[in-house]
C-alpha cells in the first residue's frame, strides 16, 4: 500500500509538466507490474488492453484499472507514469487451499457443498462469500431452521492461499406455533385450520413438514382458502393479506390469514349459450351439475366445463373455448351462470408425436392409444389413452397436450414422458397372521429392452410357507394386442395347525390373453402341477390320511375380466369382476371342473370416504373320483375376518383338521374413511362386516360335520400407510357361526420392500 501512496504522489508530480500531453496521450515505453505472484504479467497486461509503444490516456488508464478489479483476481490495484513507464502495482486475492464446515449435523457436508460457489482452488473474494453464506441460509430455512447462523472463518496458509471454514450453528427447528385467521364470520378458525396445508406444531407430527414455516406453502394456503370459500358460495371471497411472523427467539412462527369473505350467493337461472346446440341439435343440459337454486359452487362449474369439453370432444370439436359469465344480482345474493360454448370446427388427428422416451420404443407408446392419425379427435379415447399409459408404470410422469395442426381442421397430439427405473431388485420383511415372519427377493424387470416386456423372479420363505416363481410376459404377441406368457413355481405349505400336513407343489402355466372391448379382457391358460401331500400328523384325521402321496393336476381354463375402477392399487370408483372356469383330466390323475367367480364395486360417498363391496363364490364338480384335498376351496382369515384361515366349512370334529369344500360364498360391505388425523401420517379406517360358507366335502362320515349355513363377523380396522412399509390391523367378532368354527379375532399385517 506504501508503494501505491508513492506511485499516487509521483503521478501527480508529473502531472503538470506532462499535463498537455496527457490530454492528448502519452507514449509509454514498457508496462511495469509489480506484486503478482500467482498471475503472469502477461495476463495481467492482456486485461488492461495497453501494450508497450501505445499511446496511453488518462481514459485508458481508468478503464484498464476497472478491467483489473472486475476480474476478481485482485485485492487492490494501483497504477502511474514514472517517466514514460506505466506502473501497475496489484495485490491478489489469495486462493481457496480448502472449504470446510463445522457444526453441521442435521444436513451433510455433500449437501452445502452443493450450494456454494467457491471451492478448492478458487479465488478467495468477500463478495462471492457473502454470496454463499446467503445461499446456505437459504437451506436451512428450507429445511425450517430460521434461527441457523453461518460464520465463514479464514485461516491464512503459505503462498497467499487461506482455508475457508464455514462455522455453523444450526439452531433448532423453526415450527409453526400459531396459525390465526382475521375476518372470518362464516367458519370457525378450527375448520379453517382443516382448509390450509400448513399446520399448527404438535408432538406427533415427527413425519410431517406441514408444522414447517415454507413461504410457497403460505402461497398455496392462499389458493386452498379461495377454493374452498368459492366452493361453499363466497364469489367475492379475496385474501387481503398473508403473512409470517418470527418470534423474537426466532424459534417460531405465527401465521396470520386477513380474509374478506364477501356475501354468500346462490346459483339463479343456469344456461347454455351456443349457436353449436342449433346447428348439431345438441343437448347438452345433462352434462351440468349446477342447477338453479344450488349454493354457488365454483368447483361445480369447472366440472360442468370439463363434462361439457369431453362431450364436445367426443363429437369432434377438439378446441372448443367455453367461458362462464357470472351475473350478480346484488340485492337477492344470486348469481346467473351462463356457459358460453364458442364452436370451432370439427378436428381430426393429423399427427402423435412422441418425446422423452430414451429407452422405450415408440410402438409401446402408440399401441396404448385409442386414437390414431387420421382419426376423428375423441377427448374421452385421448384421456383413456393417457391413463392406459399411466398404467404401464413406466414412466414418473405422462403429459398429453394438443396444438392446431397445418389446418384449421386438424389437431397435433404431443406425448412428452419422463421414463423411470423399470428394474426392480426388491429385499422385503414382514409379518401376516396367515404366513408368520417372511422375507422375500425378488427381480423384476417391467419393461425389458423397451419392448414392454416383463420378466420376473422372486423366492419368498416365511415361516410357514415358502415359494419361488418365475414368470415372462408378452403383452403384444406378433404386434397384436394379445399377450402371453409363462409362469413357473415351486411352493412348500404348512397346514398342519389347519388340517395337519404339508404341501409341496412344483408347475407351470402358459397363459394367453386379448381384449374383448375397452374394459373387458378374456385369458386362456393350461397348467400343469405335481402335488405331495406329506409329513401328515400321526393323529390326523382318516380322511387326511387317505390323501397321502403324490398326484398331477393338468388342466385348461380361460377367464373373463371386466375392470372400470378408477386406480387398481386403491381404487375409489368402479367396477372389478372376474370369472373363471378350469377343467382337469388332460392327462394327470385329477379330474374336475371348477367355476369361481370374483367381484368389486366402489362407491365414493365423499374425499376419503369409500363404500367396498366384495363377493365370491366358486364350485368344484368332480368328473371321476373324489375332489383330492389340496384342490379344494378353503375359507377363513383374508376373505372372512373374524374367522381364522380354513376356519370354518367340513371339519373332522375329533381331530379338529379342516377339510375344505367342493362350494363356498363370500360377502364383504366395508366402510373405509379419514381418522381426523392429517393425511400426510397416512392412517385410515374401517368399519365392515363380512359373510360367508363353504360345504360339500366327498368325505363322508360320523366324524364330519358340514353345513351349508351363513356365516358373518363384523368389525373395525385401521390401516396405516407408514414408512416402513404398509399395517393393517382387523378386529373382528363372529355373530353367526358354527361350535366347531374356528375363530381369529385380530388379524396384523406388515410388510415393506426397500
Amino acid at each position: 500500500m506504501k508503494r501505491l501512496a508513492v506511485l499516487s504522489i509521483i503521478a501527480a508530480c508529473i502531472a503538470p509538466v506532462t499535463g498537455a500531453a496527457q490530454s492528448d496521450g502519452v507514449v509509454i515505453n514498457r508496462i511495469v507490474v509489480q506484486g503478482n505472484q500467482r498471475i503472469e504479467s502477461s495476463t495481467i497486461q492482456t486485461y488492461l488492453g495497453m501494450t508497450s509503444g501505445s499511446m496511453v490516456t488518462r481514459y485508458d488508464m481508468d478503464r484498464g484499472l476497472k478491467e483489473l478489479y472486475d476480474t476478481g483476481f485482485f485485492s487492490d490495484v494501483g497504477m502511474g507514469l514514472q517517466g514514460n513507464d506505466l506502473v501497475v502495482q496489484v495485490q491478489e486475492n489469495p486462493s481457496i487451499n480448502r472449504v470446510a464446515f463445522e457444526g453441521n449435523s442435521k444436513i451433510k457436508d455433500d449437501d452445502l457443498v452443493k450450494e456454494i460457489t467457491l471451492r478448492s482452488r478458487s479465488i478467495y473474494t468477500r463478495t462471492a462469500v457473502q454470496n454463499d453464506v446467503k445461499r446456505l441460509l437459504d437451506v436451512y430455512r428450507r429445511n425450517g431452521r430460521y434461527s441457523a447462523k453461518v460464520e465463514p472463518k479464514i485461516i491464512q496458509r503459505e503462498q497467499n492461499r487461506v482455508d475457508l471454514v464455514y462455522e455453523i450453528a444450526e439452531g433448532p427447528v423453526t415450527s409453526i406455533r400459531n396459525i390465526t385467521f382475521i375476518g372470518n364470520s362464516a367458519f370457525s378458525t378450527s375448520d379453517l385450520r382443516q382448509v390450509v396445508n400448513s399446520e399448527e406444531h404438535r408432538w406427533y407430527q415427527f413425519l410431517s413438514n406441514n408444522d414447517k414455516y415454507d413461504p410457497d406453502r403460505l402461497a398455496y394456503d392462499e389458493e386452498l382458502l379461495r377454493r374452498f370459500y368459492r366452493s361453499q358460495g363466497f364469489a367475492d371471497f379475496q385474501v387481503k393479506a398473508s403473512f409470517a411472523e418470527l418470534t423474537p427467539e426466532r424459534d417460531a412462527f405465527y401465521l396470520t390469514f386477513t380474509l374478506d369473505e364477501g356475501p354468500r350467493y346462490d346459483f339463479g337461472e343456469v344456461k347454455v349459450d351456443s349457436s353449436l346446440l342449433q346447428k348439431r341439435n345438441l343437448n347438452l343440459s345433462e352434462h351440468i351439475v349446477t342447477k338453479t337454486g344450488d349454493r354457488f359452487n365454483a368447483t361445480d362449474i369447472e366440472t360442468s366445463i370439463d363434462k361439457l369439453v369431453e362431450s364436445l370432444g367426443d363429437q369432434g370439436f377438439a378446441f372448443v373455448d367455453i367461458e362462464p359469465k357470472l351475473d350478480r344480482r346484488q340485492n337477492e345474493n344470486v348469481i346467473d351462470l351462463t356457459y358460453e360454448v364458442k364452436e370451432g370446427p370439427r378436428v381430426y388427428v393429423e399427427r402423435i408425436n412422441i418425446e422423452g422416451n430414451a429407452r422405450t420404443l415408440d410402438e409401446v407408446i402408440r399401441r396404448e392409444f385409442r386414437v390414431s392419425e387420421g382419426d376423428a379427435y375423441s377427448t374421452t379415447r385421448l384421456r383413456r389413452s393417457e391413463q392406459r399409459l399411466n398404467n404401464l408404470g413406466y414412466f414418473e410422469k405422462v403429459t398429453v397436450t394438443t396444438e392446431r395442426g397445418s389446418a384449421a381442421d386438424k389437431t397435433i397430439i404431443n406425448v412428452d414422458v419422463i421414463e423411470k427405473s423399470t428394474g426392480e431388485v426388491t429385499l422385503g420383511a414382514g409379518f401376516s397372521s396367515v404366513d408368520g415372519p417372511l422375507a422375500d427377493v425378488g427381480i423384476r424387470e417391467r419393461n425389458l429392452l423397451g419392448r414392454g416386456q416383463e420378466l420376473r423372479a422372486r423366492i419368498m420363505a416365511a415361516a410357514k410357507r415358502q415359494q419361488f416363481d418365475i414368470g415372462f410376459t408378452e403383452p403384444y404377441t406378433f404386434n397384436r394386442e394379445l399377450s402371453t406368457g409363462f409362469d413357473l413355481y415351486k411352493i412348500t405349505q404348512d397346514f398342519r395347525s389347519e388340517s395337519s400336513f404339508d404341501r409341496d407343489a412344483i408347475g407351470g402355466k402358459l397363459r394367453a390373453g386379448y381384449a374383448l372391448s375397452e374394459r373387458l379382457q378374456h385369458s386362456v391358460y393350461y397348467g400343469y402341477e405335481q402335488n405331495s401331500i406329506e409329513n401328515i400328523a400321526f393323529n390326523a384325521s382318516r380322511f387326511i390320511k387317505d390323501q397321502e402321496g403324490e398326484n398331477v393336476t393338468s388342466l385348461v381354463g380361460h377367464s373373463i375380466t371386466y375392470d372400470d375402477r378408477d386406480n387398481r392399487f386403491a381404487p375409489t370408483e368402479g367396477w372389478y369382476w372376474r370369472v373363471s372356469q378350469d377343467v382337469a383330466g388332460v392327462g394327470g390323475d385329477d379330474k374336475f371342473v371348477r367355476h369361481e367367480l370374483k367381484t368389486e364395486y366402489y362407491i365414493p360417498l365423499a374425499p376419503q370416504w369409500t363404500i367396498a363391496l366384495a363377493g365370491s363364490g366358486g364350485h368344484l364338480y368332480a368328473l371321476e373320483d373324489d375332489i383330492r384335498i389340496n384342490q379344494r376351496f378353503f375359507v377363513g382369515g383374508r376373505d372372512l375376518r373374524g374367522f381364522d384361515q380354513a376356519g370354518i366349512g367340513p371339519r373332522d370334529i375329533n381331530t379338529r383338521d379342516a377339510l375344505g369344500g367342493n362350494m363356498y360364498y363370500t360377502g364383504s360391505t366395508e366402510l373405509r374413511f379419514p381418522l381426523g388425523l392429517p393425511d400426510d401420517l397416512g392412517f385410515s379406517g374401517a368399519v365392515f362386516v363380512d359373510v360367508g360358507s363353504l360345504w360339500d366335502v366327498d368325505s363322508v362320515g360320523p366324524e364330519v360335520v358340514d353345513k351349508n349355513s351363513l356365516r358373518a363377523a363384523g368389525g373395525i380396522g385401521i390401516a396405516w400407510s407408514s414408512p416402513f412399509g404398509p399395517i393393517r390391523i382387523d378386529y373382528g367378532i363372529p355373530f353367526l357361526k358354527e361350535d366347531y368354527d374356528e375363530e381369529e379375532s385380530i388379524r396384523f399385517s406388515f410388510g415393506t420392500r426397500f
